[in-house]
């Protein structure tokens, strides 16, 4: 049984690969049409879902949120699950003027 254990563990070892290996492998390299898509996409994700905690730790429903910045609970819970892109200055309103934050912005090449 233990032998049956061990090669068990090395198959699983050798099989691994890490989150780039895996979108390499399924988008392709970055730069690529779709590799570049996907990225994109991922980062909307985090965006909404970063509003999203920050509107609950606030304590706020998306109709008060909206209420606050000047907009519908519809396109606050559109951003939030990634359904509609955000401008950059509603962004910094939403952030601002509706969660009492301060949007840090930064450029990495």
């Amino acid at each position: 049984m233990r032998k049956h254990l061990k090669s068990w563990e090395s198959i699983k070892m050798k099989s691994k690969m890490t989150l780039n290996e895996f979108k390499n492998k399924h988008f392709g390299a970055r730069g690529t049409k779709s590799r570049e898509e996907l990225e994109n996409g991922y980062e909307n994700f985090k965006l909404g879902t970063l509003l999203h905690q920050a509107r609950l730790e606030k304590g706020m429903t998306q109709a008060e949120l909206a209420k606050k910045v000047g907009t519908t609970k519809s396109y606050i819970s559109k951003i939030e699950n990634n359904i509609k892109e955000v401008r950059l200055s509603t962004l910094q309103k939403i952030v601002e003027l509706g969660l009492g934050g301060h949007l840090d912005l930064s450029i990495k090449l």
